[in-house]
């Protein structure tokens, strides 16, 4: 029997004599190893699966106190030899434990319990052990067990020729055999998808680890990996200090890489977590990450660095170096929320990388991917800090934000700081004059350092005429558009806004609204090349109200029919207001983004932001027609129109921006606006939407959505079809189709896909593929992607493979490779 002071002796082992383990191991058996199996904790580098969740047997409990409790067909007493026998269907219960078989013989000198014949121990938290001889203690705390088997409360099961009890904390299982998969139903002396064999496997419950020596790891039976040593949390510890599983990965930019990342939970609310990669051409990248919960909120706060030891790979094929062509490369990133009450919060993101190209390169994100490839690597990132609280009419929220360019064609002087942007809403609780009454208000203040001119001229595009360095005079409205000002700016907007609906007794609904808005600003315009060709220079300030009254009308008409029912509603807007001011003294920064459709053709203001206030009268008119089946969905078709009844039209002054030209809305009659949907049920779903030209009927944008569900197979996809505009810097029409797929091959495999195809240049833009299987105690996947590399190097293409595995209570590893955009 193993006593505790060499069980002490086995987990006293150097911390760096069990990372040689641990490596070596890693570098044999790839990606056949979990990642889990050194520590657990409760954000591992690749989560595990979601498995599922599997009914927990009923537990048997005896009555729980400290005497002993013994029912029997038949009790024997030998007084000579001090020994009592308890004959048939023996069931002993002590301290809410249970002891069951078929013959117990209590030694009254040794105070040891002898059990045989289909003996089983059912104890407190649930665990089942199994064997044809037990020897225990008479407080069940000590003991051996021969042809063992053990059901734990966490579903996973221990078999062993023979196993070794003491104190109450320690087992010991010579030859055992674990697995947290059941046994096959049709055969159970089937060998498990997966088990881990072990000379002996030492489960220590007060340190709650499970330790194995000289273990071999068989799937179906077979042996694929060895392990001289190696421990792991028992499945009932969320997280332990330890090392994680080492993970292999490949890149064309670092070479082969294999880290094994050490986990300390420090206490019960913090912990750290570092990962050494050790690459094959770049050197180590170190990573590390410090988590902290409070009372009232959490935080965490990562970084990450590597000394590059061949800077030069990261360079264009003409020379020039790219944002990654540096000695030492990182980043800094924090986030965390706290709650004030239960209706404020406040928190904050950070992010500071060395150098734009920095996370595409090393992808030091994964921890926030997961194991999920179809997430690609993000274009930008924000930093902020923010304010916000939600009351039960009312709503406020402030932030001050950074945003950072992560694609070496961002400029990082062309994109601006916010500081801050603060808005609030509220509704008032009782009628005003029948109707609802609420206001908002918004607060915005930001800078900029230099222009950012976008072309929009195939002459602009080919000679550069919109580029920093260009001759100020081609900066002009034909050529370039300023997407954002050089300067400071600053702008106080409110706006109240009233509304009551009335219903006659024809049916018909009247509803009344009016809204005042205005506007103050101060705004400081730098004198840089070409800006004042949009915006007056200098310091000036700008003032301007909105008043707007108007009447929405509606009148629907409704049939039954045996098949269901059938809906024609006709609709009209009737808006009266002045023409928009100012409108070439205050810069667009957040009303660029217009897209006319049936989201927004009954939108009082169709502007997507408050730097522009549409003015001017206007009338919106449309119908909509609802046929509602009895047994097949519904079908909806809405069609309308917008005109400009008199004054000037807001999406005919496009600004420094463009912000309306060639939206259908620029002249006094708008293009047509349809849509039409159809969904039979929840598993189909059909929606098209269309603009067309007003005169020729020509399609100017078309779009078609689709999701199907049909038992194995889930399909999405979406097509579109959109004109030029070149007022906007589109000079040919686009056209392009998105498609995911998923076909459910059996009760746990499943294949799926996912494509991005330009119709216009008939190639792919991005194509992904993963097979997966999962069950109650594996999770396999293998995701190939390939898409548009923003990175430093010249090739559009990259590719990546992940092939990830997770063992249910062990844990999970990945092996990725990824080829990015070569450079020599």
């Amino acid at each position: 029997m193993t006593s505790p002071s060499d069980f002490y002796s086995l987990t006293r082992r150097s911390v760096w004599r069990r990372a040689f383990f641990i490596f070596m191991a890693a570098a044999v058996v790839l990606a056949c190893l979990p990642e889990t199996t050194f520590a657990q904790a409760n954000f591992t580098t690749f989560p595990q699966a979601n498995f599922p969740a599997r009914p927990k047997p009923p537990t048997r409990m005896g009555p729980s106190n400290k005497q002993m409790l013994v029912q029997a067909g038949e009790i024997h007493y030998d007084y000579a030899n001090e020994r009592v026998s308890a004959v048939g269907n023996v069931q002993i219960y002590f301290s809410g434990a249970t002891l069951e078989a078929n013959k117990v013989i209590y030694d009254q000198k040794t105070k040891r319990l002898h059990a045989e014949g289909n003996a089983r121990l059912i104890e407190t938290d649930g665990q089942v052990t199994y064997g044809e001889i037990m020897e225990l203690s008479d407080d069940y705390r000590d003991g051996f067990v021969d042809s063992l088997r053990v059901d734990a409360a966490d579903q996973t099961s221990i078999a062993a020729a023979r196993a070794e009890r003491s104190g109450g904390n320690y087992s010991v299982f010579h030859s055992g055999v674990y697995t947290a998969c059941e046994p096959c139903k049709d055969d159970p002396k089937k060998p498990p998808l997966w088990q881990v064999k072990a000379a002996r496997i030492i489960h220590d419950q007060s340190e709650k680890m499970i330790y194995f020596e000289n273990a071999t790891f068989e799937f179906f039976g077979a042996p694929i990996a060895y392990l001289p040593y190696f421990s792991t949390p028992d499945p009932t510890v969320k997280r332990k200090t330890g090392f994680l599983m080492p993970t292999i990965t490949n890149s064309s930019k670092y070479g082969n890489g294999v880290s094994t990342p050490y986990f300390w939970a420090l206490a019960p609310n913090y912990d750290v977590t570092v990962r050494p990669t050790v690459t094959s051409k770049q050197g180590l990248l170190v990573e590390s990450e410090w988590r902290h919960r409070l009372s009232n909120g959490a935080y965490f706060i990562r970084a990450a660095g590597i000394k590059q030891e061949d800077r030069n790979y990261f360079t264009h094929k003409d020379g020039t170096p790219t944002p990654g062509n540096r000695e030492f490369r990182g980043s800094l990133e924090s986030s965390g929320q706290f709650s004030l009450s239960e209706k404020w919060a406040w928190g904050w993101d950070g992010i500071l990388p060395t150098d734009q190209t920095f996370f595409q390169d090393y992808n030091t994100t994964r921890a926030q991917q997961g194991t999920d490839l179809l997430k690609s690597t993000p274009t930008d990132a924000i930093s902020q800090l923010y304010l916000t609280g939600r009351g039960d009419r009312s709503y406020f929220d402030a932030r001050s934000m950074y945003f950072y360019g992560l694609s070496e064609s961002d400029q990082q002087t062309q994109i601006p700081v916010v500081h801050p942007v603060v808005d609030y809403s509220y509704t008032f609780g009782r009628p005003v004059f029948g109707g609802e009454l609420g206001y908002k208000v918004n607060m915005t203040s930001l800078n900029r350092e230099s222009a950012s001119f976008d072309p929009i001229s195939q002459t602009a595009y080919n000679t550069g005429l919109c580029a920093p360095t260009a001759d100020p005079a081609s900066k002009i409205s034909r050529n370039c558009v300023l997407r954002g000002f050089p300067g400071v700016y600053s702008r106080f907007s409110a706006e109240t806004d009233w509304r009551r609906s009335v219903t006659d007794p024809y049916g018909q609904v009247f509803t009344p609204f009016a809204s005042m808005r205005a506007d103050v600003a101060a705004l400081s315009v730098d004198n840089q090349p070409g800006v004042a060709n949009y915006l007056p220079q200098g310091n000036s300030s700008v003032i301007r109200a909105m008043p707007t009254v108007g009447l929405e009308y509606r009148y629907p008409f409704i049939g039954m029919q045996s098949w269901g029912t059938q809906t024609i509603e006709p609709i009209a807007q009737i808006i009266v207001r002045p023409n928009e001011a100012k409108i070439r003294s205050l810069p667009n920064e957040d009303a660029q983004s217009l897209i006319f459709d049936d989201s927004n053709l009954f939108k009082i203001d169709k502007f997507s932001g408050w730097d522009r206030a549409e003015g001017g009268g206007r009338m919106n008119a449309g119908a909509q027609y609802t046929a509602q089946f009895n047994k097949a969905g519904y079908f909806n078709v809405l069609v309308g129109q917008s005109y400009q009844l008199f004054g000037k039209n807001s999406f005919a002054e496009g600004g420094a921006t463009n912000t309306g030209l060639d939206s259908g809305l620029d002249t006094s009659r708008s293009d047509y606006i349809a849509r039409a949907s159809y969904q039979p049920s929840q598993n189909y779903m059909l929606t098209s939407r269309f603009r067309f030209d007003k005169d020729t009927l020509k399609v100017e944008r078309f779009e078609l959505e689709s999701r199907v569900a049909i038992d194995r197979w889930s399909l999405t996809t979406m097509y579109g079809n959109y004109a030029a505009q070149p007022a906007l810097g589109f000079l040919t029409d686009r056209e392009g189709v998105l498609g995911t797929a998923s076909y459910k091959l059996t009760s746990n495999w499943t294949v799926s896909g996912g494509m991005a195809y330009d119709l216009d240049a008939e190639k792919f833009s991005s194509t992904q593929l993963a097979i997966s299987y999962i069950d109650d105690c594996i999770a396999l996947g293998l995701v190939y992607t390939k898409g548009y590399a923003y990175s430093g190097n010249p090739d559009d293409n990259t590719y990546a493979v992940m092939l990830t595995l997770s063992l249910r209570t062990i844990g999970g590893s990945a092996i990725s490779q990824s080829v990015g955009p070569g450079s020599r």
